[in-house]
């Protein structure tokens, strides 16, 4: 006799009865289907690495009488979408400058001047860097680019970081005593963890490092935060206008493996949608069936 089955996910409870206390369930495999809807929460993002993971369980449990409990469970994925008109310095452009005087090996300065069209882009999105480089110093020089992830895990009052490389180009040189605009368009990879910054725990972050590769000399750099968000979802789906002020500092989803994705916004719902009946699905075949079909 199925008493309840409990559905957890995330931080609520789900509830499923039978029709009745007294439905008494015949030998076989039975089908009792529902819909749940994903709670309305700032939930972060599916995440797994060395250090950390952030999954989410649907756990099935089945309670008999004078009974040890059944369990049965399975991870999938939720993709945090970010809700772009709620947080508008997320379009916001950014610009950052230096100036640098060569010393030892090499004379003179370098400088640049570095534009980038916003502060989010999606996976698979091409991010385009304007960049106004003058060298007056005695070499050649070459512009460089450098996105990079930032995780942080948060435990026992301490921080641990890890940094890791995503790509690396590399521009044209530069000759001395010359001044150049430089515009790059640098593809994020569709398959790029996107950016957690919603959890207390784990923080998943990114940086785009702009900088002059000046032989014999320390190299001028310049760092902006970048946000990365889910791909878009087809082609119908536009991209919402730039630009509003500056800042922000802060799956599919490619490091969970498997399971099912759900799009989850912190600030919209869908409607949920009744089950089919459990006649719908009736009965599956009896196990013993299997040896004679497979």
């Amino acid at each position: 006799m199925v008493q309840a089955i409990w559905f957890p996910v995330g931080v609520s409870n789900i509830q499923v009865y039978c029709l009745s206390d007294n439905n008494i369930v015949g030998p076989g495999c039975h089908v009792y289907p529902f819909t749940f809807q994903i709670p309305a929460q700032d939930l972060p993002s599916s995440f797994k690495s060395s250090s950390g993971k952030i999954v989410y369980t649907l756990e099935a449990n089945l309670s008999r009488s004078m009974r040890v409990d059944s369990k049965a469970n399975a991870q999938f994925t939720l993709i945090h979408k970010e809700n772009l008109n709620s947080d508008p310095l997320l379009m916001t452009p950014q610009h950052s400058t230096i100036d640098k005087k060569m010393k030892l090996f090499t004379s003179g300065t370098v400088g640049m001047d570095v534009n980038i069209e916003r502060t989010c882009f999606h996976q698979g999105e091409g991010m385009k860097v304007v960049a106004y480089i003058q060298n007056k110093s005695s070499r050649h020089i070459k512009p460089k680019y450098c996105l990079y992830s930032k995780y942080s895990y948060f435990a026992k009052g301490k921080r641990k970081v890890e940094t890791r490389n995503i790509l690396k180009e590399v521009g044209d040189a530069i000759p001395p005593s010359a001044g150049q605009t430089v515009t790059r368009t640098i593809t994020i990879s569709p398959t790029t963890c996107v950016s957690i910054l919603n959890c207390n725990i784990i923080k998943v972050e990114y940086r785009l490092r702009v900088y002059l590769d000046v032989k014999y000399a320390s190299d001028p750099e310049i760092k902006f935060p970048i946000v990365i968000l889910p791909a878009l979802q087809g082609p119908y789906e536009e991209h919402p206008p730039a630009y509003p002020t500056y800042g922000f500092e802060a799956f599919t989803n490619s490091e969970m493996p498997g399971g099912t994705s759900f799009p989850q916004n912190s600030t919209t719902s869908c409607p949920s949608v009744p089950p089919p009946s459990n006649a719908t699905y009736g009965m599956y075949p009896s196990l013993t069936d299997f040896h004679d079909t497979y």
